[in-house]
């Protein structure tokens, strides 16, 4: 008896091509691994298209520096934390529940092994590379704290809590949430917290700061 084997056909034409975000996506990924085992002047843009299996054009086409796919970089990790905090599931929890969600996201983000290690390659280079300076600063730094403040002003509105500055008083907040354990982690003396731990402490500074402000 002679059997049919079916030969499979292949598609005709070009693979298919990914999309532009999904190649910025393996680009940056492929940039935070080479940021972080060879820091950011040692990292080279052929080394990071290697990494990512793309051609040294593509990624040239896609960031057309070194310090604009730091800067990407950093614009994607603060994005998780501005995505976990959906506006409407704040607006919607009361105050406690919606600073202790806040504080946790903020730990999460700022706490982070990967967080930690680019915060001490930023503060290492930014003397000959100022420009990842600015970019840690206004992607980072000024994004996290504007959402923070503003949810404040929100609660002052709703006349929940009563402050002065709420400018200051959302500086004061993040320094009594992550200063201590970041600064152990980032001189290597402790570990970053874990989840249950940026947990407990979120709780715990939400309750201190509602006691000075709360009406």
């Amino acid at each position: 008896m002679v059997q049919n084997h079916k030969i499979e056909k292949r598609p005709r034409g070009r693979p298919q091509i990914r999309c532009d975000d999904d190649t910025k996506s393996v680009i940056i990924e492929a940039a935070n691994r080479q940021f972080h085992q060879s820091g950011y002047a040692a990292a080279s843009i052929a080394a990071i298209a290697q990494d990512a299996g793309v051609s040294t054009k593509t990624l040239y086409r896609l960031f057309p520096t070194k310090a604009d796919l730091f800067s990407e970089m950093i614009t994607e990790r603060t994005g998780r934390f501005l995505t976990a905090l959906d506006p409407g599931t704040l607006a919607a929890a009361d105050v406690r529940q919606g600073l202790e969600r806040m504080l946790t996201a903020y730990g999460m983000l700022t706490l982070s092994l990967d967080t930690i290690t680019v915060t001490r390659l930023v503060i290492s280079e930014s003397d000959r590379f100022p420009e990842i300076a600015s970019a840690f600063y206004e992607k980072a730094i000024v994004r996290t704290n504007t959402l923070m403040e503003n949810w404040l002003r929100k609660q002052i509105d709703r006349k929940l809590i009563a402050l002065d500055d709420p400018h200051a008083a959302c500086g004061m907040l993040r320094g009594m949430m992550i200063l201590e354990p970041q600064r152990a982690a980032m001189l290597r003396q402790q570990q970053p917290p874990g989840n249950e731990e940026i947990a407990a402490r979120a709780k715990m500074c939400a309750a201190l700061f509602l006691k000075g402000c709360a009406l």
